[in-house]
């Protein structure tokens, strides 16, 4: 795999680290919309992952992805520690399957979604965390090779969250709330582009 230890290292203590510091936002996204307990599932899970950073350092990218997704498993709890540990352990499985990063990042990635989408029997337009992940996917199709792509890839992630506010939730305990769920972010999207503009930040400063 063409990631340096060092590099891949950096990306999961960025990307935990800044998980763990928005854990109040998170919250209070959750509890106008669900459970009111995203922000703490994810700052544990992400906790949790920190804790085995020196064993994930060492590891080759695919099986360190697959650890980071069943320690998410393990700790998240609720719907989002399956939904984030499946995108993780089929983004390690996809990547497995291939020879090289960054060139096969966009299959892998494709085959991440692909696998949150059959896991939570969802789409784009339900209010969820893959009304981010599908825009940035297509993104990623889209403008491959642009010399602005993590920045274009942010900026999607950021707009795509802002989206889910006028939508109203069909998928997820949100959707319980019917009409009510309109007017307000969706948690699951806000975590995921929180995740990406960590790697994005990261992968930035190291060009």
């Amino acid at each position: 795999m063409s990631v340096e230890p060092e590099t891949f290292r950096s990306l999961v203590k960025a990307a935990a680290e800044q998980v763990i510091a928005s854990a109040a936002e998170l919250t209070a996204l959750d509890q106008a919309i669900g459970d009111g307990d995203h922000g703490i599932n994810m700052k544990r899970g992400f906790e949790a992952v920190l804790g085995k950073l020196d064993t994930i350092g060492t590891q080759p990218v695919d099986e360190a992805l697959k650890t980071i997704g069943k320690t998410l498993v393990m700790t998240v709890g609720g719907a989002s520690g399956p939904l984030y540990g499946t995108f993780f352990m089929a983004a390690g499985d996809a990547l497995s399957q291939k020879r090289s990063l960054p060139e096969d990042m966009m299959e892998v990635f494709a085959r991440a979604v692909d696998a949150v989408s059959a896991r939570g029997r969802s789409q784009a337009g339900e209010k969820t965390m893959l009304d981010v992940l599908f825009p940035v996917l297509e993104t990623l199709k889209a403008e491959a090779g642009r010399p602005d792509l993590l920045k274009r890839v942010r900026a999607t992630a950021s707009e795509a969250v802002a989206r889910t506010v006028p939508m109203q939730a069909t998928k997820g305990r949100a959707a319980f709330l019917g009409a009510r769920s309109v007017g307000h972010a969706d948690p699951g999207a806000r975590s995921s582009c929180i995740l990406l503009h960590a790697v994005c930040d990261t992968l930035e400063a190291r060009q």
